[in-house]
């Protein structure tokens, strides 16, 4: 069998470009005479904008300054080891830049194995082991941790993570087999499949000791210091580490049938990660931690090979990378400065824009509406949500009174945007209102003020087409709840110049929102492919499948909730409207569906009623319904509800809607939750053959979201 050096050489000559990380061993006297200490830094050189990671030539480098310490511990000449990370970062895992590029299983099982063996080692030390967490640590960094004896974290510490059931991987170097041992089944359960789940919820230094993984907390002003003062009363004997006896009964099966519920709630099914750490974690019941790092290895290798993981990785990428470098937007240098927003309409939505522009940029924001009950309505949101942020102690006394003094609401769009730099609409989505409502802003308006709209589905070049100056039009389309979903779809009309769209792209970076550029095309991205999507459901169900048929047909997808409670979500009426909208442009493709017009006619807020706790055809709906007699089983109606999507999303790469079908993932990411591990919808579309067989080729080049051939 290769050794661990061997692996870990194979592993370093695939992989190249690894920003390596350096293991520092430095000596120091700890307090009060409890003798000599090796503290091992881990960084990789870079800020901390750059986290540290294990790539096989770092873990090499931690090998070897484990050799220095296994050395000193085993003469005595140390009476502890210590791991830490550079400033605010302790380190974030496994660099998946690297497990990208691995095309076969046993370079995957090189990787677990080197991790494994890498740090089983510090365990093995002859003298006691401390991990402090001074910063953000995750995944692989997390697990280093763990196979120390005693953790320490920093108050200041951001994030804290097991990410990896969220990318489609396993916790693979220890985190499935040691967390649960540490602090029983249950809390493992909520770190490794939970918060995974849930869109990778990170925790806090003080979540961290609460849930008993550091042995003790300190603040960040003095987090070493104060972890070594800490560590010398540990090795004198003056303070002992009592831990509460882990639950290994009755406790540790609830807890592992609890995470499957989770994930079979999340993922039905599709995605196999979850249930493979799950098998894990209910192995490690019996403490055997040599049967349970072998079955990480495997997991690890399986995943690695697998299309989930390439898809998550490659959506993690979408996220953290072409989120942050818009195709097709302007040179930064072109926007002008916002200091000044005007929100035209002053209900719901409106009133959520305002708040976010308000927090965001912290300028003056001004709602108008045709009435001052509504505008006073309006401005009282945003004074309520402010006070609830002063509660929550997300802000203080003197930043709530400021951005309160920042809002107001006038009658007169004269009065209210005279100075405004940047105006959005938030208005009935009907054309001749918006196009009312932009003429009347035009008037009022500076020349340089940027106008823009929250169409979800207009045309914005007809909608500017009636404007001396069309140029300075934009479509800035939000997803609802507006400060939750990251998405912002900016949409370039016929007309617009560079500088009202980089000005545009300016404001949605401050507003910390993801921009993806869309051409001026009935209903953009999200709303096209999701009508389509939607559409294709609702025929199946007009034309006589049972609703709990087609419901259940797409489950394999793994999406976040069901067609039609993603319906009620959307709301019925605006689902209506988008479709009339979509029928209107492509009728040979986008229906109208009696039966849901039906449903709006009738007021009902959706297909379900809950009385049971869990959604139920809802019998006053069920008697709207008129069907025809074509029933198609699930496979069936899966079949021709992705074959539609592929199709439509063909169109839409063909007609320039986005660059690249990687927006159109990103799109779907970020502003209607599709799941990470399908990668949006383009990757699984190709690993199905769905995208061949309906456009003759994959959307995505080999080895992008796939295992290099």
């Amino acid at each position: 069998m290769s050794t661990t050096a061997e692996l870990l050489k194979g592993a370093a000559e695939l992989f190249p470009d690894e920003v390596v990380t350096q293991a520092h061993v430095r000596h120091l006297d700890l307090p009060g005479g409890a003798g000599p200490f090796a503290l091992i830094t881990l960084d990789n050189g870079l800020d901390h904008t750059k986290p540290t990671t294990f790539g096989p030539q770092s873990l090499a480098n931690l090998s070897a300054a484990i050799d220095q310490v296994e050395k000193e511990a085993s003469e005595g000449t140390v009476a502890g080891v210590g791991v830490t990370g550079k400033p605010f970062i302790f380190a974030v895992g496994a660099d998946l830049k690297g497990v990208e590029l691995l095309t076969r299983h046993e370079d995957a099982l090189a990787i677990g194995r080197g991790g494994h063996e890498v740090f089983k080692r510090l365990a093995a030390l002859a003298v006691p082991t401390f991990a402090y967490y001074n910063g953000a640590a995750m995944g692989g960094g997390v697990e280093i941790g763990l196979h120390c004896r005693y953790r320490t974290v920093s108050a200041a510490l951001p994030a804290f993570s097991l990410p990896e059931v969220f990318l489609g991987l396993v916790p693979g170097w220890g985190g499935c087999t040691l967390l649960p041992n540490l602090i029983g089944a249950d809390r493992a359960v909520s770190v490794v499949i939970e918060n995974a789940l849930n869109q990778n919820r990170q925790l806090k230094g003080g979540q961290v000791y609460d849930l008993g993984i550091a042995d003790a907390l300190f603040e960040g002003a003095d987090f070493l210091e104060q972890s070594l003062i800490w560590t010398a009363s540990v090795l004198k004997g003056e303070l002992e580490v009592v831990r509460p006896e882990v639950d290994r009964g009755a406790a540790w099966d609830e807890a592992v049938a609890r995470g499957r519920s989770i994930a079979d709630s999340k993922v039905h099914g599709a995605a196999p990660a979850a249930y493979r750490a799950l098998d894990i974690i209910a192995a490690a019941k019996d403490g055997d931690l040599r049967a349970g790092f072998d079955a990480e290895d495997q997991a690890l290798a399986d995943l690695i090979m697998g299309g989930e993981l390439r898809s998550g990785i490659y959506a993690f990428n979408l996220v953290q990378k072409r989120a942050k470098r818009p195709a097709g937007a302007p040179d930064k240098s072109l926007a002008r400065p916002v200091t000044k927003v005007g929100v035209v309409g002053a209900g719901l939505m409106a009133s959520q824009l305002a708040l976010l522009f308000l927090r965001r940029l912290e300028v003056p924001v001004v709602l108008t509406d045709i009435d001052q009950e509504r505008v006073d309505k309006g401005v009282g949101y945003v004074h309520g949500e402010i006070d609830k942020l002063l509660l929550k102690s997300r802000i203080n006394q003197d930043k709530a009174n400021r951005l309160k003094g920042l809002v107001s609401g006038v009658l007169d769009k004269a009065e209210g945007f005279a100075d405004a730099d940047f105006i959005i609409e938030a208005v009935f989505e009907e054309m001749g209102v918006k196009q009312k409502v932009f003429a009347e802003v035009e008037a009022v308006a500076p020349a340089h003020a940027v106008l823009a709209t929250n169409t979800s589905s207009l045309s914005v070049s007809e909608m500017a087409s009636k404007l001396r100056n069309p140029e300075r039009v934009v479509g800035f389309h939000f997803f609802n709840p507006v400060a939750i979903l990251p998405l912002l779809e900016i949409v370039r009309g016929e007309r617009t110049d560079d500088a009202s769209l980089a000005t545009a792209f300016g404001v949605a970076r401050k507003l910390r929102k993801t921009a993806v550029l869309v051409k001026d095309a009935p209903a953009f991205v999200v709303n096209r492919v999701l009508t389509r999507f939607m559409g294709e459901i609702q025929n199946v169900i007009d034309e006589g499948t049972p609703v709990e048929v087609a419901e259940r047909a797409v489950e394999p997808l793994g999406l976040p909730m069901s067609p039609l409670v993603l319906l009620e979500l959307v709301g019925p009426a605006i689902g209506l409207h988008v479709s009339e909208t979509l029928h209107g442009a492509f009728p040979d493709r986008f229906t109208v569906s009696e039966n849901l017009a039906a449903v709006v006619k009738a007021g009902k807020r959706g297909f379900y009623v809950y009385d049971s706790g869990r959604p139920e055809l809802d019998p006053e709906v069920a008697a709207l319904l008129k069907q025809g007699d074509t029933v198609l089983d699930e496979e069936q109606v899966r079949a021709r509800v992705l074959d539609a999507v592929a199709r439509e999303i063909g169109l839409m790469l063909e007609e320039g809607v986005v660059a690249e079908a990687q927006d159109i993932d990103l799109c779907l990411i970020t502003g209607a939750g599709w799941p990470f591990h399908l990668g949006g919808i383009t990757p699984y579309l190709d690993r199905e053959g769905v995208s061949e067989r309906v456009n003759g080729k994959p959307f995505l080049t080999p080895g992008v979201a796939s295992v290099p051939a």
